[in-house]
């Protein structure tokens, strides 16, 4: 009974301990959040990344106050940390996508090689970015889809980011017969270029002579564009050229067979 009572008094300064040294730990740790929360808040670091900070920052203070806790308590910390290193390498070789993407959603978030808003092209999906998660990124594609691409893909593959530099060029490629002038093709392009609002002065558009195609003569046309009136440019240059060619007798050649027959002539011996 005696050695009963002294390890009831044991238990309990332990447990009284475990209790004071984890309520003023919490109310340290809150108290400290709250100027973690207002510098992350001034900041111009992303939204998403100021609330992963955050939650990271959270967790960690109240790891160290449990941490603390338990010691004072005379638990064996020791053991308890091997039991949460082996119960986490065994989480980590079960969840080996999930921690990929949680790796590369940090990479993404810091490095920032897009920003939500911006136009990404990858893997031949194109769309606006609408958020950028730990585990994902959400893209809205131009035919009203949402796709959600694992952040382990992005930092695994080439993204294109189509937003960075406001404006992009606009590459066309056109084809004229060999018996047309080259230099009214040229002028006639030109005209169709210059009489677009969309296609913009700075830089200067260009007009090349590409191939000698079997059928005809390759035209190739570069135009700058902002970037919210790329494909505007795009198809609507493409639709213009086509009825000023039609216009000015300018001849789009198409692939074609020509057949011949070869007449022979039978010598009769006698």
């Amino acid at each position: 009974m005696e050695e009963l009572k002294n390890n009831l008094k044991v238990f309990g300064i332990n447990f009284l301990n475990f209790a004071i040294v984890l309520v003023i730990g919490v109310i340290i740790v809150k108290l400290l959040l709250i100027p973690v929360k207002r510098l992350l808040t001034k900041s111009r670091i992303d939204h998403t990344v100021k609330t992963f900070l955050f939650s990271i920052v959270k967790v960690l203070l109240y790891g160290v106050v449990s941490i603390t806790a338990l010691g004072t308590a005379k638990v064996d910390i020791t053991s308890l940390v091997a039991a949460l290193g082996a119960a986490a390498l065994t989480a980590s070789l079960a969840l080996q996508d999930t921690l990929k993407n949680f790796v590369s959603g940090i990479i993404v978030l810091f490095t920032k090689p897009f920003s939500a808003g911006d136009l990404i092209q990858i893997e031949g999906i194109e769309g606006y970015v609408d958020s950028i998660r730990i585990f994902y990124t959400q893209i809205h594609t131009f035919d009203n889809k949402t796709v959600q691409i694992p952040n382990f893909k992005l930092t695994s593959n080439n993204v294109t980011n189509c937003s960075v530099a406001g404006t992009r060029r606009v590459d066309l490629k056109f084809s004229v017969s060999y018996d047309d002038n080259l230099t009214k093709v040229k002028s006639v392009i030109y005209g169709v270029l210059a009489a677009n609002e969309k296609v913009l002065s700075e830089p200067e558009s260009k007009v090349y002579i590409g191939k000698h195609l079997d059928s005809g003569v390759e035209i190739i046309v570069f135009v700058w564009a902002n970037q919210e009136d790329y494909y505007p440019v795009m198809f609507k240059v493409q639709e213009d050229v086509k009825n000023a060619f039609d216009e000015n007798g300018i001849t789009i050649p198409y692939p074609h067979v020509q057949l011949a027959e070869k007449s022979k002539k039978v010598i009769t011996e006698k």
